[in-house]
């Protein structure tokens, strides 16, 4: 007897319920990781291409320019095989003979989180300068520590700047993790090529990916509106 969309959906033995969650948590967590990641790589990379060393200018244009015209799965396919080729001549000149392959999960984050900072990058040096010049002399003008011009003026008002570019970056964040796929990693969308696969029902698994990637999509960037909203408002301090 063949199994109902229900059964197929469900958590049953027959279903593909469990598997597809556990595959959308797998994603969740690699575009989060990745994200922060980028954040980290894009705070750095605007203090690069914002100081007055030429030579650090010209590291942080260098990364934005490379990492944002190379194409995302480009960029999985040498971290990943890349990485493993080294790994592999590293362990074998040391006398352990055989194939060693990288973690796909570390090195998929590791990927996204590159590409992301690229981007997130251009978002944070943009941000800071539209930052109000006169706020900042008239912070140093009082003798205020650059750290605490910082915490107070700085980041709040870039970070605030940036958050809407920092959202659409994550959107794509999000939909670069069906990339890792081609790694071997477990995530929403292999999950569901291989629920489609078995089952021969493509449309029915390939839109429960796509309605899933959606749901994750919207609720995280109503998160991220809310954020934008509150640091709008005025602070009362």
């Amino acid at each position: 007897m063949t199994p109902s969309i229900m059964e197929l959906l469900g958590f049953g033995s027959q279903g593909w319920g469990l598997l597809l969650l556990k595959a959308a948590g797998v994603t969740l967590s690699a575009a989060v990781c990745g994200f922060f990641l980028g954040n980290l790589l894009g705070i750095c990379g605007a203090t690069l291409k914002l100081a007055r060393p030429p030579l650090f200018r010209w590291v942080g244009q260098f990364y934005t320019t490379v990492f944002r015209g190379v194409p995302e799965i480009l960029v999985v396919y040498l971290f990943y095989f890349g990485g493993s080729v080294v790994l592999t001549k590293a362990m074998n000149t040391g006398g352990f003979i055989g194939f060693y392959s990288l973690p796909a999960f570390a090195i998929g984050v590791i990927a996204v989180g590159v590409v992301s900072g690229a981007y997130q990058t251009e978002a944070y040096r943009s941000a800071f300068l539209r930052l109000d010049r006169g706020q900042l002399e008239a912070g140093a003008s009082c003798g205020m520590p650059k750290l605490l011009l910082l915490r107070r003026i700085i980041a709040p008002q870039t970070l605030r700047f940036a958050l809407p570019a920092l959202g659409n970056i994550w959107q794509s964040v999000l939909k670069e993790t069906s990339l890792l796929s081609v790694i071997g990693l477990i995530e929403l969308l292999r999950q569901a090529g291989t629920a489609a696969g078995s089952t021969r029902l493509p449309l029915l698994f390939y839109g429960v990916a796509g309605l899933m990637f959606l749901i994750i999509g919207r609720a995280t960037g109503f998160f991220l509106m809310r954020m934008e909203s509150h640091l709008a408002k005025p602070w009362s301090r």
